[in-house]
């Protein structure tokens, strides 16, 4: 793996995201990610996502992104989904360390996990996709209402704002907030106290937590990304993602 890394803390991985300063999105971080994850899975039995201390991922590499044709764009948006899932539904406990920005996609990587533990001081995160003309993801509006409740979830998609730590942990986005040189440390020590724990009863336990969501994505997948590639090449989509892309 040349975009991930995987780290040996015991009973538990860091998956490490490791493309550059902000971890964006590419379709190499995409290939790799479930091979990091069956890696996770089979040799460890907790895990820990990180990222680096100025972005956790800055969301998708629309850089690299804008240059692909409807064909292939939708091909790399249905292997997202399907790594995205794969975390979601990850058999052992996972926890997100998140210690730098984590902007759209990152907040989505971040869902996918059991818990989110977040920096404090001047770090960002959200689901702001709706100020660039693109829907919230259907995985990720599921996981997000799942997380946060209904309500709170509808106030965080509509308003598209990227949230302060702080404010992410009062709307129970992140589960705890921590200075930036704790937030691995806390993260892999609550992986560690989760694995101490007999281990049968925990795959079938998140089962029973994830089974309905994705039936449910599966289930409505396929239109709604024709709906999502319809916004993504729209002209004023791809003007604002365009103008996005030069802050990469």
């Amino acid at each position: 793996m040349t975009k991930l890394a995987l780290e040996d803390h015991g009973n538990v991985a860091i998956v490490r995201l490791a493309n550059g300063v902000t971890n964006a999105i590419s379709p190499e971080v995409v290939a790799e990610l479930p091979l990091a994850l069956q890696e996770a899975r089979g040799r460890f039995r907790g895990m820990v996502l990180a990222g680096g201390n100025k972005f956790f991922s800055i969301g998708l590499d629309l850089p690299t992104l804008l240059k692909l044709n409807r064909k292939d764009m939708a091909a790399f948006w249905a292997m997202f989904e399907d790594a995205v899932l794969a975390l979601y539904t990850l058999p052992i406990p996972t926890a997100a360390a998140i210690a730098g920005h984590a902007p759209a996609a990152g907040t989505i990587l971040a869902l996918a996990c059991d818990f989110r533990l977040i920096a404090s001081g001047k770090k960002l995160m959200g689901l702001n996709e709706i100020k660039i003309g693109l829907p919230v993801p259907f995985l990720a509006d599921l996981m997000l209402r799942q997380a946060v409740g209904d309500r709170t979830a509808t106030e965080i998609e509509y308003a598209g704002e990227l949230l302060a730590p702080e404010k992410a942990r009062a709307l129970a986005l992140v589960d705890g907030l921590f200075p930036e040189e704790d937030v691995e440390v806390k993260a892999i020590a609550k992986i560690s106290e989760m694995v101490e724990r007999p281990p049968f009863g925990f795959p079938l336990t998140k089962q029973h937590r994830t089974r309905d969501i994705r039936t449910r994505f599966l289930a409505g997948r396929e239109s709604i990304n024709q709906a999502f590639m319809d916004c993504w090449f729209s002209a004023p989509v791809q003007n604002i993602l365009g103008e996005a892309s030069k802050k990469f």
